[in-house]
C-alpha cells in the first residue's frame, strides 16, 4: 500500500512535466501536431466525400434546380463583369495607363493549430507552397492575416499575432501605415504621416503596396489616434476576428506594376 502511495505522486509529477513539455516546448509538440494534422486532413477528406455521395443520391432534384438558378445568376453576372472589364480596358487606354493586375487566389483548408492554445496561428493545407514567400490571407472579403513558413509548413498568422503585419491605407486621404498587433483584440496602425489627417471612425483598408493583398480589402475602423516619434498611430477595431473557420482564401500571387491611386 505504501508503495502505491509513493508511486502516485511520482506519476502525477511525470504527467505534469509531460503536459508542460507538450504545451510549451515546440520540439515536443511537433510529432503530436503532425499526427493531429494527418488525422484531421483524413477526417475532412472522408466527411466531404460522404457528404458529396449523400447529396448526390438524395438531393439530386433539389441540387439540379439550385444549380440551374445559380447558373442563370452567374451568366448575368458574367456579362456584367465582361462589360466592366471592357470599359476598364478602354479607360486605361484613353488615359495611356500601363496598369496591369495579375492575381491568383487559392482556397486553402485549416488543418489544426500550429501551437496548442494559440488561436492566431493555424496550420494550413496548401498546394505548391513556396517557403520563401509571404502570402495574404482573406476571409469573406476581409484581410485576416498573412501566411509564412514555419517548420517547412504553411502557417497562418492571423490579425493580432505579434508577427502579423501588412500595408494599409487609413481614411479618405489614403494615409499609409503598417498593421501591427496591439496586445488586445484591437490592432494598431503605425508610421502614419502626420501631415495626412485621420480621424476616429475612418475606415482602414489594404493598400496593396506590399504585394500581399489587393487594394481595398477591408481591415477595420479607427477607434483612436495618437502622436508618437513624429508619426501618427491609430488603434483600430478589426472586422475579422479569429473564429476558427474551416477555409480561407489565399492570395497566391498579386503583382501590380503600378500602385492604386
Amino acid at each position: 500500500m505504501s508503495m502505491n502511495r509513493g508511486l502516485f505522486p511520482t506519476l502525477l509529477l511525470v504527467a505534469g512535466l509531460f503536459g508542460v513539455a507538450i504545451f510549451y516546448n515546440e520540439v515536443a509538440q511537433r510529432p503530436f501536431l503532425a499526427i493531429l494534422t494527418f488525422t484531421k486532413s483524413a477526417y475532412f477528406d472522408t466527411v466531404e466525400s460522404i457528404e458529396a455521395t449523400f447529396d448526390e443520391h438524395f438531393y439530386q432534384k433539389e441540387t439540379i434546380r439550385t444549380l440551374k438558378q445559380q447558373l442563370k445568376t452567374y451568366k448575368s453576372e458574367h456579362l456584367l463583369l465582361l462589360q466592366l472589364r471592357n470599359e476598364h480596358k478602354n479607360l486605361l487606354k484613353a488615359n495611356e495607363s500601363d496598369l496591369i493586375l495579375d492575381a491568383n487566389v487559392e482556397l486553402v483548408r485549416v488543418l489544426s493549430y500550429a501551437k496548442f492554445g494559440d488561436d492566431r496561428k493555424l496550420l494550413l493545407q496548401m498546394d505548391d507552397f513556396n517557403r520563401s514567400r509571404t502570402y495574404g490571407l482573406v476571409y469573406n472579403g476581409q484581410a485576416a492575416g498573412i501566411v509564412v513558413a514555419s517548420n517547412e509548413q504553411p502557417v497562418a498568422l492571423l490579425n493580432g499575432d505579434p508577427k502579423c503585419s501588412y500595408a494599409v491605407f487609413v481614411g479618405d486621404k489614403n494615409a499609409p501605415g503598417i498593421i501591427h498587433a496591439n496586445n488586445s483584440e484591437n490592432l494598431l496602425v503605425k508610421f502614419i504621416p502626420t501631415w495626412i489627417p485621420i480621424h476616429k471612425g475612418d475606415e482602414v483598408i489594404t493598400s496593396g503596396l506590399d504585394n500581399l493583398f489587393f487594394y481595398g480589402l477591408k481591415v477595420g475602423r479607427v477607434l483612436s489616434v495618437t502622436l508618437s516619434e513624429g508619426y501618427q498611430s491609430a488603434e483600430i477595431q478589426p472586422y475579422y476576428l479569429p473564429d476558427q473557420p474551416d477555409y480561407f482564401h489565399l492570395i497566391k500571387q498579386y503583382v501590380p506594376n503600378q500602385a492604386p491611386l
